[in-house]
């Protein structure tokens, strides 16, 4: 037993040490991560872990880090029949949805400003108000209000997803910031709700401006749940997923990320020759989980651990992700005619 926890510490402090953890640091979560990963195992578990969770979750029982979509495809692909979401509970629903034969757990429930700024019952009076005007919900949003929705899509995905709805306003819901974004580079016309991230809208862009001045040559990175003023200033926006790409085949050495601190560990983890400056923001909600969470799910769950979403939810909340990919497939067949390709959020500088 003594060998097994002396060669997880030695596991932990490989991975943690680049972000700043002591041997000792590892030492005191050692047994939680070696429990973790034994139960696991034995339940035939697969423990999915979003950007914005701890390095210690992360690293020391995530089996796949991402955001919460990719996760949840990726799940799909993975024959575990128990999965372990560590993430706010809406992405938990998501996971669920396109695993519905599985068993899927939260480790804590934890909300989201965004996904929390909209309900089912709202969704509908916006529909009242608005007969006309397509509903695309973006994906940070509960299965009930998927539901509502036509179609459902991604900061990946949205441009596509817009501009190939059948009607010329749209109802983007809830991200308002996003939305913004979203009305510069689209040819529809663009209804916004009043959601917003609680990190991302938190940024401005004074900070942007103080870390070119700072650091000469760096690339700056943003998602499009800031303000467009602030979009509009970087090098790049785009999700989790866009990031990584542009880092991976940038080959600046310095970069600011106007994102959670989660992710500017995650990259300081991954890419050890390039350099992370500047400021982050945490997120609440995502911090709340702890490994003590993720054990107990695994242990002893407590009833609203579990994943359930009725029916009839399910099938209309699904429909909306069908959609999706339907969309984006013409959407990227309508921007390919105009010639423009893949539009991103705004466009990357080369190096």
């Amino acid at each position: 037993m003594q060998a097994d926890l002396d060669k997880e510490v030695q596991r932990l402090y490989r991975l943690l040490h680049p972000l700043g953890w002591s041997r000792g640091d590892c030492e005191l979560i050692a047994p939680t991560t070696l429990e973790i990963n034994d139960l696991k195992h034995q339940q035939n578990a697969v423990i999915l872990a979003h950007s914005y969770q701890t390095p210690d979750i992360m690293y020391g029982v995530g089996d796949y880090v991402g955001d919460s979509y990719g996760l949840s495809v990726r799940a799909t692909e993975h024959p575990a029949q128990k999965i372990i979401f560590c993430s706010v509970y809406f992405m938990g629903e998501t996971a669920k949805l396109l695993n519905p034969g599985k068993e899927v757990l939260v480790p804590r429930v934890a909300g989201c400003s965004l996904a929390d700024s909209i309900s089912a019952a709202q969704v509908r009076a916006l529909r009242r108000e608005h007969p006309e005007a397509g509903v695309v919900c973006y994906v940070n949003t509960y299965a009930e209000v998927k539901a509502e929705s036509d179609a459902c899509c991604t900061s990946a995905n949205a441009v596509e997803v817009v501009e190939a709805m059948p009607q010329d306003e749209i109802l983007f819901i809830p991200d308002r910031l996003m939305g913004l974004n979203l009305d510069k580079i689209s040819s529809k016309t663009i209804l916004t709700w009043d959601g917003t991230c609680i990190v991302h809208e938190g940024f401005n862009v004074d900070t942007v401006h103080d870390i070119r001045r700072r650091f000469p040559g760096v690339k700056i990175l943003a998602h499009p749940e800031c303000t467009p003023g602030l979009v509009a200033e970087v090098d790049y926006a785009g999700g989790t997923s866009g990031m990584l790409n542009y880092v991976r085949n940038s080959d600046a050495r310095t970069f600011m990320l106007v994102t959670e601190c989660g992710l500017s560990d995650r990259f300081k983890a991954e890419f050890r020759d390039k350099e992370i400056v500047g400021t982050c923001i945490l997120c609440p909600y995502m911090k709340e989980i702890r490994l003590d969470d993720v054990l107990k799910a695994l242990k002893n769950p407590a009833p609203e651990q579990y994943i359930e979403i009725p029916p009839d939810i399910a099938r209309r909340a699904q429909a909306s992700l069908d959609r999706m990919f339907e969309l984006e497939r013409e959407g990227k067949a309508i921007l390919a005619r105009r010639g423009t390709g893949a539009l991103p959020w705004t466009a990357a500088r080369q190096n």
